[in-house]
């Protein structure tokens, strides 16, 4: 007997079918204009965008123009890059335009479905973010799809890392711009930082469509970015520490690998202390449970998990000298990224490598609170729908699945489940043996490097020729994955997540007749198109009468997304394929996750040696656990962005607070608002209200005066006077404090004191606002803790939150007007001490320079912190030839934003040309 909800489904479609009816007229609408745009030349598809953008200024909406946009973009494509956009492709356009997430299929073509959405919003002026998972792909699908929008009059710019300051603003000013979701939320955090609007690369955040969107906003966004700087040295409480954990005995502690955790036992305490006793690390008669201790304590559980979580080759591989991390979802290197709190310095103590100094935020934001910045967002992927939750919960964003272009002919296999690891490995060489034999290509897909390893040495000593794909032939990638089609082709790859390469049965076309125009510069070109295009077209059908590409998995991820990413490899665009998992009783997910019971039951069932279980019962299962897994993920990432959110909103003020402060010419207002607020409060805490006379006290009203506003005012003479009051101190307060800012002004001159002001009000913010958030790391990383009183942890961390946040406000106020209340110009002979004083610190810097590195090696870069931003060497030379310190006739006439002639690679007005 059907259910009510399977009737209705019959009756009247699924939400998703009832959406993608609802775009039918409109594809309807594109194609009947497609012949009048046929008609038009080059120049009349150019002169549509600019008729389209004047009916948008004089009022008209996107949705009014869609169906003339996005006929005239598929025209600019079919002529620029030969592709004419399927219907489907433009449905996927249309619901990216209307802010939801186009799930499609792998090889359905999503890098151009792109450029309708991206088309038709850049008409509007206000700049379009298409975001790639890595730089590679950014670069590519910039280069390639920058035909398209030059032939509609548009321009397109591509941000990298490490991109020439004017190079990027150009890009960011571009009518598209392609770029990683790490550079977009890096510069975001950098333009928060910057002191002057002209040096703000990014415009105003309107609409962003993100590719593998699924990869960026649900599995980076588990870790935030990070801006930092290095802290203190200490390289040899690392080294101490990590020769100790190998003495520590397996019941000395606790491991939870669900998350990520270890905790010592009782005894494992007591051991612990005694060695650290012995080693010199802890003081005699200091317990590890004391306050002093927390450093210590913190650092020896960051060596345990680095030792016992943390496995080279899996989470990280050593390349020259340095740890490097591995990207769990992608398999690729993630140079520059590190761990945090010591993490990263433990795991380089462990592999004997050279430790970087830990570092202290700069600036912090999550991807979750980035991309919320936009107006609106769109998103492609493969796999969605089993995050659809999240994307709706968390960004507003709908999925909605759109058909493919032509009918998935890919048969997908039950798994199947051995006991041991050895017995899988064995049935899938023998599997890919077969395979092999018949001429079809395989994938295989494993989940870390070291398994690949494995594999390839059993593959090896099959005599299977193959290549492997992981993060240590990540300079091969496109290479390999191009390759993985061909006729009787096997690869091993860690992960297929936005590899962005199609794999094409026969092989990849574009490939080989880039590689023999390569090989061969003199032949005609063309005449190599056709000659490998015909013999492409032999390949093509050897391979699809083998049985298309076949998906072999040897391990079920947490993730089912993963698991559809590698499947969804088979089977594009209408191919034959197959794909199938095989796994292991002793595989991580069935391990953790409760394999106990289904080992009792294969035992009693008999299983012979070599035997699998294949069953659409035990694929049920597994999908349960994952499905479990993920909704754990999604609780925790929910949770993170809940204390995430409290600090956003103290950001979005203080960036805004930034902003307007670089935008207004004069800011003298707001430095007098903060200082008549500081002697607000200096009155009230040394007038109280409602006190007599004889209750006030002046003397320490005085002493503040002059300390915190530099004014040196008879406050005891006006307390003993008749009818004196609070209000006519405070009032004589604001008078002298303001005229001795007047006066400050007339000496510096208005211009000059303008800029000061402005400076001074950056500087602090900034500082303070550092301060504050480590303060609110310290209180996330114990907050915690008021659960066992029964009290919520999030509430206690929004009010203690807020309070902070007002006495940080607080401080800055009093900062700046301590300051502004400090300055004044210097005189000749303090000029002529401060050239000699950076002299000395320019020759130090040198020394620091040449003892760092051998001679022969270049100058360090410090590293930075998680996903790190890029810190800079010490340039030594002078820029301007016989340039002396103490002489400022030697320096030429640099203006106020030019580098410094002395080479130091600062700005003039932050070195030589700074104004103490």
């Amino acid at each position: 007997m059907l259910g009510i909800g399977t009737i209705a489904r019959k009756v009247f479609g699924t939400p998703n079918d009832r959406k993608i009816k609802a775009t039918r007229p409109l594809v309807d609408k594109i194609n009947a204009l497609e012949p009048e745009f046929e008609k038009l030349d080059d120049a009349g598809l150019i002169a549509k965008t600019e008729e389209f953008r004047k009916r948008i200024a004089d009022g008209e909406s996107l949705d009014h123009i869609l169906p003339e946009a996005f006929a005239n973009c598929r025209e600019g494509a079919r002529r620029a890059i030969g592709l004419r956009a399927f219907d489907v492709q433009l449905m996927g356009g249309i619901f990216l335009h209307q802010g939801n997430i186009s799930e499609m299929k792998t090889g359905e073509g999503k890098t151009l479905v792109a450029t309708f959405p991206a088309y038709l919003n850049a008409l509007t002026g206000k700049g379009v973010h298409i975001v790639t998972v890595n730089d590679y792909l950014a670069r590519r699908d910039a280069e390639w799809m920058s035909k398209v929008y030059g032939a509609l009059g548009l321009t397109t710019g591509v941000v990298y890392p490490q991109q020439p300051e004017d190079e990027k603003r150009t890009a960011y000013a571009a009518d598209i711009t392609y770029a990683t979701n790490n550079e977009l939320g890096f510069d975001y955090l950098r333009d928060n930082m910057k002191s002057e609007l002209s040096q703000m690369m990014q415009r105003e955040h309107y609409f962003a469509v993100v590719d593998e969107v699924d990869s960026i906003l649900v599995d980076e966004a588990r870790t935030p970015l990070i801006i930092s700087g290095p802290s203190q040295d200490r390289s040899e409480l690392y080294i101490a520490i990590d020769k100790i954990i190998p003495e520590l005995a397996d019941d000395a502690y606790t491991m939870d690998e669900k998350t990520r955790n270890v905790t010592f036992t009782e005894e494992g305490n007591e051991a612990l202390e005694e060695l650290l006793h012995a080693r010199g690390i802890l003081p005699e008669g200091q317990t590890l449970y004391d306050p002093e201790s927390t450093t210590v304590v913190h650092h020896v559980n960051q060596g345990l998990r680095a030792h016992k979580l943390y496995s080279r080759d899996k989470d990280y591989i050593v390349r020259d000298g340095n740890v490097v991390l591995i990207d769990e979802f992608t398999g690729r290197m993630m140079v520059g990224r590190r761990l945090s709190d010591g993490l990263h310095q433990a795991i380089e103590a462990k592999e004997g490598c050279q430790i970087q100094p830990e570092n202290v935020t700069l600036a912090q934001v999550t991807f979750q609170n980035y991309f919320r910045l936009y107006e609106k967002l769109g998103g492609m992927t493969g796999t969605a729908a089993t995050e659809a939750e999240e994307f709706m919960e968390i960004y507003g964003l709908g999925v909605v699945e759109v058909p493919t272009n032509r009918p998935i002919a890919r048969q997908d296999d039950d798994d199947q489940v051995f006991r041991t690891a050895r017995e899988k490995y064995d049935a899938i060489v023998e599997e890919i043996k077969i395979a092999h034999e018949k001429g079809q290509p395989v994938l295989v897909g494993t989940t870390s490097i070291e398994k690949s390893e494995l594999l390839s040495q059993l593959l090896t000593r099959a005599g299977l020729k193959h290549n492997v794909l992981n993060a240590r032939q990540h300079e091969q990638e496109a290479q390999i994955v191009a390759d993985a089609g061909k006729l009787g082709a096997v690869t091993i790859a860690t992960n297929m997540a936005g590899r962005g390469t199609d794999i094409k049965l026969g092989g990849n076309v574009e490939f080989k007749i880039m590689q023999a125009i390569e090989a061969d510069p003199e032949a005609d070109p063309e005449a190599i198109r056709a000659r490998i295009e015909e013999g492409h077209a032999q390949d093509e059908a050897a391979v699809k009468a083998a049985g298309g590409l076949f998906v072999l998995a040897t391990e079920r991820h947490e993730s089912r997304r993963i698991d559809n990413q590698l499947r969804g490899r088979s089977g594009r665009q209408g191919d034959p394929g197959r794909s199938s998992f095989y796994l292991s009783l002793e595989d991580d997910l069935m391990r953790i996750f409760g394999s106990e019971r289904l080992d009792r039951m294969l035992s009693k069932l008999g299983m012979k040696e070599g035997e699998a279980i294949v069953h659409p019962w035990v694929n049920k299962s597994l999908e349960r656990a994952q499905a479990k897994v993920e909704g754990r993920n999604f609780d925790i990432r929910k949770q993170l962005l809940k204390f995430d959110d409290v600090m956003n909103d103290q950001r979005k003020v203080i960036f805004a607070q930034r902003r307007e402060i670089m935008e207004a010419e004069d800011v003298s207002e707001i430095t007098e608002d903060m200082r008549h607020e500081v002697v607000d409060e200096l009155v009230d805490t040394y007038i109280p209200p409602k006190t007599y006379a004889d209750q006030w006290n002046t003397e320490g009203l005085y002493a503040a005066a002059i300390e915190k506003l530099g004014v040196d005012a008879p406050v005891m003479k006006w307390g003993d006077e008749e009818g004196v009051d609070a209000e006519i101190i405070r009032e004589r307060l604001e008078e002298a404090s303001d005229k001795m800012i007047a006066d400050k002004a007339a000496a510096f001159g208005p211009a000059t004191m303008r800029q000061i002001e402005k400076q001074v009000l950056l500087q602090t913010i900034d500082t303070k606002w550092r301060e504050h958030l480590l303060t609110l790391e310290h209180l996330r990383s114990v907050v915690g803790f008021r659960g066992y009183a029964q009290r919520d942890p999030l509430n206690e961390y929004k009010t203690e939150a807020f309070q902070l946040f007002e006495s940080m406000l607080e401080s800055l106020r009093e900062t700046v007007t301590e300051q502004l209340s400090r300055i004044r110009p210097i005189t000749e002979d303090e000029q002529r001490a401060m050239f000699q004083q950076l002299a000395q610190q320019q020759a130090a810097l040198r020394q620091q320079a040449e003892a760092a590195q051998p001679a022969t090696a270049p100058t360090p870069v410090p590293a930075a912190a998680d996903t790190g931003a890029e810190a800079g060497g010490v340039a030594l030379a002078p820029l301007v030839e016989g340039f002396d310190e103490s002489n400022p006739d030697t320096w030429g006439s640099p203006s106020r934003n030019d580098a410094c002639p002395c080479g130091s690679g600062k700005k003039f007005k932050h070195c030589h040309g700074r104004l103490s």
